[in-house]
Formats: structure tokens, sequence, C-alpha cells
């Protein structure tokens, strides 16, 4: 006689989480919340070489494990060096990693480029005020198909930056960053002068999008766009939520989820951020943090939604209010396949 097994929930194909930093685990409550961006930055300098290398590791291990067992099937990876490789290679999670290029005073291009002997790694450029013209140019070449991820108007500083104002303005003047690239005149008008137009590319966070920064970034690729949307990070920095998540969907644009880091987030639960989507309909959501994510990463002939011939996870939600089917403050996410 079969057994026949009874979840409570829905089930759901595993979750692409399409942006986080697992090398950073070990940071998780060490950066204190709500201070805005230039301060999460300058707090990142001075606290990431407290730590031992075995408690990097460890923690490093543990936030593997803990997506995995929520459902998370693959990642799009940042790193600044080689720390989370050994436990990536030994990972039930897929994993494509972005070589992080940036550097003001002094670029980490030549170091980055050496950590493409790694399997499915590539470069990208941090954002669009990290690094000179030269090397924010340099980074978005080559990539063998590759996608780019670049984190994109996280704050209104990156905005301010190019007219000589705001918080990362007074961060620069105070460290003496020099900025060769103000000439563009706006963070978005550096994407489409620099990156080429089929080059496919994840804009991550977009905290401060408008319907013109929408228009000219769609204008000048040829090759897909992804949205990718972290707001507890958003939240957990500045207490800033991605409003534009509206406009996107107006447009029918590729929307992505990925929870950066827990140097900037209470966990790496994609479930949690789903939760900070009110009126979005679960499908849609389920959509986003499944499929929306394959599709970035070259992966939706095998993951992101339950069908023959896929290789996706199985992934139980629980907590779902299966009247208005929406996620419910208890909703958690368990994998069991």
């Amino acid at each position: 006689m079969p057994c026949v097994e009874f979840y409570a929930g829905i089930l759901c194909a595993g979750f692409v989480n399409a942006h986080s930093h697992l090398e950073l685990a070990y940071l998780k409550g060490a950066i204190a919340e709500h201070g805005g961006y230039a301060s999460f930055a300058s707090s990142m300098t001075a606290v990431r070489n407290n730590f031992a290398e075995q408690q990097q590791l460890k923690a490093i291990a543990e936030a593997d494990d803990a997506m995995w067992k929520e459902g998370v099937d693959a990642v799009a990876d940042i790193v600044n060096g080689a720390t989370s490789f050994a436990t990536k290679s030994a990972s039930p999670i897929h994993y494509h990693t972005f070589a992080e290029v940036f550097g003001l005073k002094r670029c980490n291009i030549a170091e980055q480029r050496k950590l493409l002997h790694n399997p499915d790694t590539s470069l990208t450029p941090h954002s669009t005020y990290s690094l000179s013209d030269a090397d924010f140019k340099a980074a978005c070449e080559g990539g063998n198909g590759a996608p780019l991820s670049i984190h994109f108007l996280e704050s209104e500083g990156e905005k301010q930056l190019y007219a000589g104002c705001g918080a990362l303005h007074e961060w620069y003047s105070q460290v003496g960053f020099e900025c060769d690239f103000l000439h563009y005149g706006s963070p978005v008008e550096r994407i489409v002068k620099s990156v080429p137009h089929d080059r496919s590319v994840m804009l991550v966070h977009n905290c401060c999008l408008s319907d013109s920064d929408v228009d000219t970034i769609m204008n000048h690729f040829t090759a897909s766009v992804y949205w990718v949307l972290c707001p507890r990070s958003n939240s957990y920095i500045s207490g800033v939520v991605p409003h534009a998540v509206s406009l996107l969907r107006a447009r029918g644009l590729n929307i992505c989820i990925g929870t950066d880091s827990l140097a900037s987030n209470w966990s790496l639960s994609m479930v949690e951020e789903l939760k900070c989507f009110e009126g979005v309909p679960l499908d849609e959501l389920l959509g986003w943090a499944t499929l929306g994510g394959a599709k970035a990463l070259g992966l939706d002939d095998r993951l992101g939604i339950i069908e023959p011939g896929r290789r996706c996870g199985i992934v139980n939600i629980s907590g779902v209010n299966l009247d208005t089917m929406s996620l419910t403050e208890a909703a958690t996410a368990r994998r069991l396949l």
C-alpha cells in the first residue's frame, strides 16, 4: 500500500534567490540597522576583518544549509573573495557566482579575475558609484553569456552623488575618493553608455527608480533586463522600500527576488521577502521567486516551475490563507524534495 502524505498549505517549485552575498553570513547582527547606506558601507569596512576564518566558514555553511532546507534551488551569489567557494562546491544548491569589481582608490579587478577559474563564475561591476570609468567598462566585458548583476539605485545618495551632494558625496569627500564618471549625469545614463545593449543585466534593489529611469534602461537594452528586489535588506539599511514594484508590474517587466546578505538582513528567507509585497497576488509573487530568477540565470530549462522534464525542488509553504490565497505572518517554507 503506497504511503500518502498530507501537507498543510501549498506546493511550489524551488526558489531562486536572485541576489545574495553568502560570504558575508558571518556579519549577521554586526552592523546596526537603519543607519542609511553611507553608514552601512563605512561600517562594513570597519567590521568585516574582525572575524576569524573558521567563524566565517561556519556561518557560510550554516546559511547555505538554511537556504537549502527552505527550498532554494539556485542563488545568484556575489563575492569579493574565495571564502564561500568550498561550501558552494559541496552544496546541492546551484550557485552562479558574480565576482564583484569595485574600488575608487584601488580597484580589485585583477584579484577578481583570479576567481574566474571557479565553475559558473563571472565578473560584474559592483555599482555605478564604486569604481572608475575604465574599470566599470572592463568589468562589463566578456562574460561568456552570463548576465551582469549591478547594485542599482539602492539609495537617493547614488543620484545625488552625480549632482555633487548627498551622503555618498560627503563620505567620498571625507575619505578622498575621486570620481571620474560624474560626467554621465546620473546612474542610469552611466549604465546605458557603459553596458553593451546586448548584454543581459540584473539590476538589484531599484529603491529610487522612476518611470523615466525605466524608459531609458528598456530603450537601450536588446538583451533581457531583470529587476531584482530585496525589500528586507532595504528596510534593514535605511527603512526604504522599493516603491518601483508598481511601475515594474504595470509594464510587465521581469521581476526577481533576492535576500541580499546577513550583514543587512535578519535571515535569507525567500518567504519573508515575499511577505513585504502587500496587494500582489500570491501566484505572481511565487513566479518572481522561482521562474523569474531561473530565467535571469539561464536555468529556466530545468528550474523555476513544476512540470515534466524539469528538475526543480518541491517546496511546501504553510501558513497560507487559502480563502484569500495570501501569505500570513506565520507563513514558512520547507523543502520536500
